[in-house]
């Protein structure tokens, strides 16, 4: 996220066109870096590297009062306020629990696996929304979160800001969340069935379906 300041009342040159203010950035980094491909769409200017992590530049302009202004990907602003957000995260995590942390990687990994279907904002305070407390049994962690999170979709933004953290998702994307719960959770509790009655081989294969070859790695 880079903060720019109003300089010149610059902000309100693109009160209305955010995608041209990133344009603008894009121009300026392709006229003084070696990058090979710079690009801008949506809320950020992305750097496209030739090999490891591609990077994004979030643009933003601080209000007079709380949060930030961010590109909303159709030309206008949002407010968003990633302090008050990890404030409100931090809080949770005292409340539930250093456990909160690694179940949210879980399912951010079985997200991954899975369509990529949720933003990892929208998860993480999904997740945090959903449990008091998580014990270091993860399989039974992941099993009641497959099972309550379809009724926990739509979470608002914990800062205030920008609304329901699901907007983004449309109506197709909805069903292919909904069946993708359904058989996560079919397979949680196989998973833990298997693990009972001592057949660890069969729990570890049918949870490497939902996280990827490397669990439990």
């Amino acid at each position: 996220m880079a903060e720019f300041t109003n300089k010149d009342d610059v902000f309100e040159q693109y009160r209305k066109h955010s995608d041209d203010f990133l344009q603008r950035i894009r121009t300026a980094l392709n006229a003084k870096t070696n990058i090979k491909k710079i690009g801008a769409r949506g809320q950020a200017v992305r750097l496209f590297y030739q090999s490891g992590a591609h990077v994004d530049i979030a643009p933003t302009f601080k209000w007079k009062g709380d949060g930030y202004a961010l590109p909303r990907g159709d030309g206008s602003w949002m407010t968003t306020d990633p302090e008050a957000q990890a404030a409100w995260f931090s809080e949770r995590r005292s409340t539930i629990g250093s456990n909160l942390m690694p179940m949210c990687m879980l399912v951010r990994r079985w997200n991954a696996m899975h369509g990529h279907h949720f933003e990892s904002f929208h998860l993480e305070v999904m997740i945090a929304s959903t449990f008091k407390s998580i014990s270091s049994n993860y399989g039974n962690a992941l099993k009641v979160f497959f099972e309550i999170a379809p009724g926990r979709i739509g979470v608002a933004d914990p800062a205030g800001h920008s609304g329901q953290l699901d907007d983004y998702l449309t109506s197709d994307a909805r069903k292919a969340i909904a069946s993708r719960f359904a058989e996560a959770l079919d397979r949680s509790k196989k998973a833990i069935a298997a693990e009972q009655r001592g057949d660890h081989t069969e729990a570890k294969r049918l949870l490497r379906i939902e996280l990827g070859d490397e669990f439990p790695a």
